[in-house]
């Protein structure tokens, strides 16, 4: 079944340069893992130093191998740096199911 996992950061200040070349480097490494889909990044208004993806991927269990995988282990340290809170992560399953 699809995930869609959401993953927010809020960032620091001056920072964005860094920030979003860590970013990408964080999309192109998910581009490259079994069961990705697709991403999106929405920047927080009025706030932009709010940052959420959205990612999906074609089972729960893809996105917790790249969950757990040490290359992204490896950007989310980087990525910490500039954050002030740490990552908040939401993850759903796309649809229904009998378990409700």
């Amino acid at each position: 079944m699809v995930a869609k996992i959401l993953i927010k950061r809020k960032f620091k200040k001056g920072k964005t340069p860094e920030i979003l070349s860590l970013l990408y480097d964080f999309r192109s490494g998910a581009l490259k893992q079994p069961g990705y889909i697709s991403g999106t990044t929405l920047v927080g208004h009025p706030d932009p130093r709010t940052v959420l993806v959205i990612g999906t991927w074609q089972t729960m269990e893809d996105w917790l191998a790249w969950k757990e995988n040490d290359t992204r282990k490896s950007f989310e340290a980087m990525l910490e740096i500039y954050q002030e809170a740490p990552t908040e992560y939401e993850e759903y399953l796309l649809g229904a199911s009998s378990s409700i």
